[in-house]
């Protein structure tokens, strides 16, 4: 259980109290006890004290994200800044995580692949809150390159004895050396309901059936989805299917198919604003770690992240 604040932290708190405190606005959207109950498989190790609560230990994670810090600048801030302190739920007398407990807390999630299940617990909370508009799902993918420097382009492509995870991909006439984000944003509201972090030259159509939520009204992607699999799957749930048509050799795209390709990438596009954000204002313009697993687990939390803040903006608005 997160320790309560006590007087002194109140009474500082007060001299806050004429703007608006954006933490404690994030920390009051959802119901914490689901993900609290998953955090209890990942506790912090003990360093000759006892462990800090799981939940005090996301919630910095979540801080490190939202402004950008590194392990022991994420300490530092914890130390100085109320605010942090009032988010995680540590008293003004309570002794901080240090970056090593903050960077084990991590490598614990990982090893223990808990990012998937923590982000499906903050969209069900979401969820609850009635945020999801379920008017449509937009799907696409975005080649992000890797930690490890490249290695020099060989037939074939070309690996990296520090990350051989990571791989050579091509998107149009860019060559990108790292791995691929597939991600599904509500059309109305722009959370982001499901993300998968694959090998680079994964394709498209493969993830995308894997995406569909099975409870929106259609489904908007590129003609890269267009597949028999996907087909099957929207059919099956009675979804309408706003995929872009694929031509081939035999067969050529019709006028009307062309006018229905340009109507669908006008909405399809907006999921471009979500891989933007998180590459400029979330600095994952490049993956910070090595390895799949440790990516992503860091981009499920970034994800995270930018959802609770999207969805203080919703319940502003």
């Amino acid at each position: 259980m997160v320790t309560q604040l006590g007087f002194g932290d109140l009474v500082v708190s007060g001299q806050h109290s004429r703007r608006r405190d954006q933490l404690a606005e994030i920390d009051g959207l959802i119901d914490w006890s689901g993900v609290e109950a998953l955090l209890r498989k990942a506790r912090a190790v003990r360093s000759g004290r006892p462990p800090y609560p799981p939940l005090v230990l996301f919630k910095a994670l979540l801080l490190q994200r939202w402004y950008g810090l590194s392990d022991e600048a994420l300490e530092d801030a914890l130390c100085d800044r109320l605010s942090f302190r009032r988010f995680v739920g540590l008293g003004l007398e309570e002794a901080i995580p240090d970056a090593s407990t903050l960077c084990r807390f991590r490598v614990s999630l990982a090893a223990r692949d808990l990012g998937d299940a923590l982000f499906a617990a903050v969209g069900h909370s979401l969820d609850a809150a009635g945020l999801l508009v379920r008017q449509g799902t937009l799907i696409d993918a975005s080649l992000i390159p890797a930690a490890a420097a490249e290695p020099r382009r060989q037939p074939g492509g070309g690996t990296s004895r520090v990350d051989p995870e990571a791989e050579w991909a091509k998107k149009g006439s860019k060559a990108t050396f790292g791995f691929k984000l597939h991600i599904a944003v509500d059309q109305g509201s722009g959370l982001v309901r499901a993300a998968r972090l694959t090998r680079a030259r994964v394709a498209d159509c493969t993830i995308g059936p894997e995406l569909v939520q099975g409870d929106e009204g259609a489904v908007y992607a590129d003609m890269g989805y267009d597949s028999a699999t996907m087909r099957d799957r929207l059919g099956r749930a009675g979804i309408a299917n706003a995929v872009m048509k694929r031509p081939n050799r035999y067969h050529r795209l019709e006028t009307a198919d062309k006018e229905r390709n340009a109507a669908i990438g006008r909405i399809r596009g907006r999921v471009e604003g979500v891989f933007g954000t998180l590459k400029r204002s979330y600095r994952r313009h490049r993956l910070l770690y090595i390895g799949l697993d440790r990516n992503r687990l860091d981009l499920l939390l970034t994800l995270i992240a930018m959802n609770l803040k999207r969805a203080r903006t919703l319940r502003l608005a």
